[in-house]
């Protein structure tokens, strides 16, 4: 991991309670992963609290429309920072994408298999001969080929068809496909339209866990602006962990911000998320934190099994350097 500014629990935590009286207030144009839900609320809780204000930060939220666009976005400059998966932010790296993985969201693979047991399928190896169906560009479908082979299987045992992104309940319950796959902090959405019937394995419990959704910034504007991207994660990791702890109360925030959405679904949105956020690393080294060892083993799973034009280094794709490693997951 790189170092880039030195002391920086320390000139976080200070950015994060209070902006220079004398400075204006940096402008930060932020892209999310996708629309906004649950997982989203730290971002705007603490935009309504003013925290961001407060550290000298004029957040510019913008909703965004998958990993991909978003990492395409920051890598060019279009945004100054935000959220995509980081195998995503990986493969947009390989391409020339300038930009740096700051603070990890996910550091659970978020990705899960699903089938109705009514179909005769007990686990994953009865996949084999089995019709999936999901869109083509979807992570989840080109982690197939590790999955199945920490599972013994032949990745090509299995027929994956292309479906739309909004069409996987009524594929799986039309019999159109006979298994998906959705990120674990949506399966209250499986859970609510199959109910008894729902088989489902997270990808983690399946020998395939690299990280997932992660804060990150352009390469350029990060080098040119370290101290509006220390205030940025500070307010990032004290608003995170705000919401672990008080859930309901940030997640009531979001009908504010995006029309449509119900805080007594979003709310179970988010409690997967906080499951998402939480291992071993997040409780001992500090929230939002890269492991050396997995980041490096994220690039080679990527660089296998994805398209990476040119190699990716950990220490250019990822730093630790604007984390408090007092701000743990409990």
């Amino acid at each position: 991991m790189t170092r880039r500014i030195g002391s920086i629990g320390a000139v976080a935590a200070s950015l994060a309670l209070a902006a220079p009286a004398a400075q204006a207030a940096e402008r930060v144009d932020f892209i999310l992963n996708w629309t906004v839900a649950g997982s989203h609320a730290p971002i705007y809780y603490a935009l309504d609290q003013g925290w961001f204000e407060e550290a000298g930060v004029d957040l510019r939220v913008e909703a965004g429309k998958g990993s991909t666009l978003a990492a395409q976005k920051v890598g060019v400059g279009a945004s100054d920072m935000g959220i995509a998966d980081l195998g995503t932010a990986i493969v947009a790296r390989g391409a020339g994408a300038d930009l740096v993985a700051v603070m990890n969201v996910f550091a659970n693979s978020p990705y899960q298999f699903y089938w109705l047991k009514s179909s005769g399928i007990d686990d994953v190896t009865d996949f084999a001969g089995r019709k999936l169906g999901n869109p083509p560009g979807d992570a989840a479908r080109a982690m197939w080929p590790a999955v199945a082979a920490a599972q013994g299987m032949d990745p090509d045992s299995v027929d994956w068809v292309n479906i739309a992104p909004n069409a996987k309940v009524s594929a799986l319950k039309s019999g159109t496909i006979e298994g998906t796959t959705f990120f674990a902090n949506f399966h209250y959405i499986m859970e609510d339209a199959f109910g008894d019937d729902l088989g489902y394995v997270a990808v983690r419990d399946l020998g395939v866990n690299p990280y997932g959704n992660s804060i990150i910034a352009n390469g350029g504007w990060l080098a040119d602006n370290p101290d509006t991207v220390a205030a940025m994660v500070a307010v990032l990791q004290r608003s995170y962990r705000y919401c672990v702890d008080h859930g309901e109360e940030c997640v009531a925030v979001l009908p504010d911000h995006a029309s449509g959405l119900d805080p007594a679904q979003e709310i179970r949105n988010w409690r997967a998320v906080v499951e998402l956020m939480t291992d071993e690393t997040t409780r001992n080294k500090g929230l939002g934190w890269f492991d050396a060892a997995r980041v490096q083993s994220d690039i080679d799973f990527v660089e296998t099994y994805f398209d990476v034009k040119e190699p990716v280094s950990a220490e250019a794709l990822v730093t630790t350097d604007y984390l408090d490693p007092s701000i743990t997951m409990p």
